[in-house]
């Protein structure tokens, strides 16, 4: 059986979990507390730089969530979360590694902002931009009369730009300017496995005072 590890407070491992529920895989979630345990010498064997998620199938252990989901495609590429036209592949790419490359570290320092981190007013102008043409290029692919980025079928550019983006709100960033993600996104909580991975306020009070450690390390 396919083991998971993650902690529900990682986008980068909620991607990979959303994905696993939607191809209704069978798997082993094994939570990782993130207090030392990412450096224990067993999970270093898995991931030499200590970091989730991390996937084991049978002896083969897959770690980057963009590498898990493209191993989870090929495997078990049935339901498909992956487009079968060449364009259509190239822009849902196109979206993973827009999230990961230019959005992600964009919010850092709203993240540290959240956690009550001083934050200087250039570098916040500067994270606005950011995530403003991150937004845009996002809104503008999304067509009014199709649920998902490829239209009736969803793919993983929702999964990995639908982890992350709604994230955006408990950050101060909102979205009311972008009425199609909004949309967008509401439509994709209504899922099942946007349900069963939402991390709960329980969860991330909890998870608070480790996030604040890192990001001021950061």
């Amino acid at each position: 059986m396919l083991q998971f590890y993650y902690t529900p407070i990682s986008n980068n491992a909620r991607r990979v979990w959303v994905s696993l529920l939607e191809k209704q895989l069978e798997f082993e979630p094994i939570l990782m507390q993130l207090n030392g345990d990412q450096f224990q010498e067993d999970f270093l064997k898995l991931n030499p730089f200590h970091h989730i998620p991390v996937l084991v199938d049978d002896s083969f252990r897959v770690f980057e969530s963009l590498a898990i989901l493209d191993y989870l495609e090929a495997k078990y590429p049935s339901p498909s979360l992956l487009p079968m036209d060449a364009r259509d592949i190239a822009t849902v790419r196109m979206i993973e590694l827009v999230i990961v490359n230019e959005f992600q570290p964009a919010t850092i320092p709203l993240l540290r902002q959240w956690m009550e981190v001083p934050v200087e007013a250039k570098q916040l102008e500067k994270t606005h931009q950011q995530i403003a043409t991150v937004l845009g290029f996002l809104n503008d692919l999304l067509r009014e009369d199709s649920p998902y980025f490829m239209g009736e079928q969803l793919t993983l550019a929702d999964v990995v730009a639908g982890t992350t983006i709604p994230v955006l709100p408990m950050l101060g960033q909102s979205l009311a300017d972008y009425p199609k993600i909004e949309q967008w996104c509401d439509r994709l909580q209504q899922r099942d496995s946007w349900q069963q991975t939402t991390p709960t306020p329980e969860e991330i009070e909890a998870a608070k005072a480790k996030i604040k450690a890192m990001v001021q390390k950061s």
